[in-house]
């Protein structure tokens, strides 16, 4: 029972970290891509500002997917029926 607890407790920490490194990604992504579109906008006519912001966009909806287990690939909480499957299997 104690094992399950500190399971529990391991996974909740994993995800709150994830969550907070999702947030300091948005932070981060809030205060560059502005600066570089004002970068852009005062050095040439072409938009490259916005190859980064894509890139980078893409990058956080990842991040996104990951820190709040989303994945329309593999469906909600795969990862957790898999560990239950292998714990429950003879193979281990």
């Amino acid at each position: 029972m104690n094992t399950s607890n500190e399971y529990k407790f391991r996974k909740a920490k994993e995800r709150v970290d994830a969550i907070k490194s999702f947030y300091n990604n948005l932070l981060a992504y809030c205060l560059v891509i502005p600066f570089l579109v004002w970068v852009n906008y005062n050095t040439t006519s072409f938009p490259w500002a916005i190859f980064p912001a894509i890139g980078w966009g893409i990058g956080l909806v990842g991040h996104w997917s990951n820190a709040y287990g989303y994945n329309p690939i593999l469906g909600k909480d795969w990862e957790e029926r898999k560990i239950r499957e292998f714990m429950n299997g003879e193979e281990f």
